[in-house]
């Protein structure tokens, strides 16, 4: 989690499951800022092809978030 006091900037992430949440990660793939109204484009930025990456290699995605 980014940002600062009262207006978070959250992280998209690729991480080991044996590390902490909010602990080490391999690759930062994006950002999401819900503060942002729905219709800006700088609300959710993504690395699609590094995402499509990472799940060819068959790495499970959750809903976790901090």
């Amino acid at each position: 989690m980014g940002g600062t006091k009262k207006r978070p900037v959250y992280k998209i992430v690729v991480a080991d499951s044996r590390f902490a949440r909010d602990g080490r990660f391999i690759e930062k793939l994006g950002f999401f800022n819900p503060l942002l109204p729905k219709e800006k484009k700088e609300r959710v930025g993504l690395e699609s092809d590094r995402i499509k990456y990472w799940l060819g290699k068959r790495c499970t995605t959750n809903n976790e978030s901090s």
